[in-house]
């Protein structure tokens, strides 16, 4: 049958394969970071170390991978809502609610608690800044005063993230104070 004539699943094999990995390292961060090595995540994942050697290389490029398909919403766009404070405001409660849901809490707490040493970049930050990045643009565009990128950051995500990590209490009037704040800087 010429490859015109298949047709293939959304998903398939590998969608299943890294669905098995990512949950196998949840597993395991949640029983502790000691546990998490490539041949114990192969073992529970049902796969061949091999995989992950060629996929990901070393045990901290996955957990990067993990944690940006567990701690953001890859594949949503940032909110445009028309107004930059609406739009923070929607996107920090948003965030808020899924880092506080108890499995993403655990989960980011175990992965802080499995770095050893400080990383040049991080990809949960890399995937927060894009998307803070794009409201800031599209609300500069409108004229309206905008704080930057980088102040969206350390003063809306940040202290989220922190609370989290901390287990420290955190929620959405706590996101929108953090907001409050940040677009008072821009004014």
């Amino acid at each position: 049958m010429s490859s015109a004539g298949v047709s293939r699943r959304p998903g398939g094999r590998s969608s299943r394969v890294q669905t098995a990995i990512f949950t196998a390292v949840g597993e395991l961060m949640g029983e502790g970071v000691e546990k998490v090595t490539f041949p114990v995540i192969a073992e529970r994942a049902g796969v061949n170390p091999t995989t992950l050697y060629r996929r990901w290389g070393d045990v901290n490029a996955l957990l990067e991978d993990v944690a940006v398909a567990v701690l953001t919403r890859q594949g949503d766009a940032a909110p445009d809502t028309g107004s930059l404070e609406s739009d923070l405001l929607q996107w920090s409660t948003v965030i808020a609610e899924d880092i506080t849901r108890p499995e993403r809490a655990r989960y980011l707490r175990a992965m802080v608690a499995a770095r050893v040493e400080i990383v040049s970049h991080c990809a949960i930050t890399d995937t927060r800044r894009e998307q803070a990045a794009e409201m800031v643009r599209r609300a500069a565009e409108r004229g309206e005063p905008v704080p930057s990128v980088q102040q969206v950051l350390d003063h809306v995500v940040a202290p989220l993230y922190y609370r989290v990590v901390f287990a420290l209490a955190v929620d959405a009037q706590d996101a929108q104070g953090f907001v409050r704040d940040v677009m008072a800087m821009a004014r």
